[in-house]
This record gives C-alpha cells, sequence and structure tokens, in this order.
C-alpha cells in the first residue's frame, strides 16, 4: 500500500499543476533569463489561470526568443502584430507590449545591480521567506514586500507587476515558500 503524497491543494486539479507544483513551485531561482520568463509570464497571467499560462508556456517561449531580453527589445511594430495574431499566447496587445517594455527595464536593472537576481532578491535580503501556513486560505495575495517591489518596478517602466502579480512571482521563483506545512514541497524547498 503506497502512501498518498500530500501536496497544496491548488496543485492537485490536473498534471500539468502537479508538475509544476513538484518541481518548479518555491524553488529558488537565480537565473536571470528565467527570472525574466517568470515576471513575464506571471503579467500575461493577470485575470487568467496560472494553468492556462503553463499550457501555453512552451508557445511563449517560441514566440518571445525564450524570454531573451536583447533579442526582445529589437522587435519591431510588424513582429508585435503578427504576435497579437499568434494563437499558442494570449493575444492581449497590452500584454504583448508589456513584454518589450519589460525587457527595456529587465536590461537597464542588470546594467544598474549587475543581474537581475542582484536586484529582485535584494527584496528580501538575499534569502528565502519560509513561511508556515497551514492552509492556502492562509496565504496573502499580496505583502508589504511585494507592495514595495511591485512600486520599484513600476517605477522603473514594468508593466504588468501589480503587488498581487508581484507576490506570485515571489512564490514562484522561490524568493517566498508558501507551499502549506503539511505539502512534502514545504520542507524540501527550504533547503
Amino acid at each position: 500500500m503506497t502512501k498518498k503524497v500530500k501536496r497544496c491543494a491548488w496543485a492537485t486539479h490536473n498534471e500539468l499543476d502537479t508538475k509544476y507544483h513538484d518541481e518548479e513551485w518555491g524553488v529558488p531561482v537565480h537565473d536571470d533569463r528565467l527570472l525574466f520568463e517568470y515576471i513575464c509570464l506571471e503579467g500575461a497571467q493577470a485575470g487568467l489561470s496560472w494553468t492556462t499560462i503553463l499550457a501555453k508556456r512552451e508557445n511563449y517561449r517560441k514566440a518571445f526568443d525564450n524570454f531573451e531580453a536583447k533579442n526582445i527589445i529589437k522587435y519591431t511594430p510588424k513582429k508585435l502584430e503578427k504576435l497579437k495574431l499568434n494563437p499558442g499566447i494570449v493575444r492581449n496587445k497590452l500584454k504583448i507590449h508589456s513584454v518589450v517594455t519589460n525587457a527595456k527595464a529587465f536590461l537597464a536593472i542588470q546594467k544598474e545591480f549587475g543581474s537581475f537576481d542582484a536586484y529582485i532578491w535584494g527584496f528580501v535580503n538575499h534569502r528565502a521567506v519560509n513561511n508556515k501556513f497551514k492552509t492556502m486560505k492562509d496565504v496573502p495575495a499580496s505583502t508589504e514586500t511585494s507592495e514595495a517591489l511591485s512600486k520599484d518596478l513600476k517605477k522603473r517602466g514594468f508593466k504588468f507587476v501589480g503587488a498581487t502579480i508581484c507576490y506570485a512571482f515571489m512564490q514562484a521563483v522561490g524568493m517566498v515558500n508558501d507551499h502549506t506545512t503539511d505539502c512534502f514541497r514545504h520542507k524540501e524547498c527550504m533547503q
């Protein structure tokens, strides 16, 4: 008889969510390209489910040059029009244009701080915050830190980076460990 693995409640609805939860969510990310990908995808998710974005993730990588900011800043109006016709991504004009805007701001942050990683992780003193929430109902939608991050990113020119989006980003890239305490990943992500 095998023991059933306990996961965060949101990760039990489908295989895509489960795989993402088990392998990525809450794992500290320090790769600038991947951090940029996450912040763009979190912005694309605004008003939609994360499952929708996960299902389109590979299409996003193809459509946006694997989130290489130096390539994205060279996008022409013709390229942006083509992206608006791509059924593999969310075809929202503002969200598509935000990736280009964010790429420019991202590169400016890299230049100023040496890396986006150094900048972003500075908001949590370069150490993951290990929360101890018992249920997903206990997990906040935003925090003072995500509000400060949102405010600073907006000041630097980023779009689709409200406090709730920033908190989801912080959870995704392991800046905060919000796996519930009964989830098998809670302890794993603390290490």
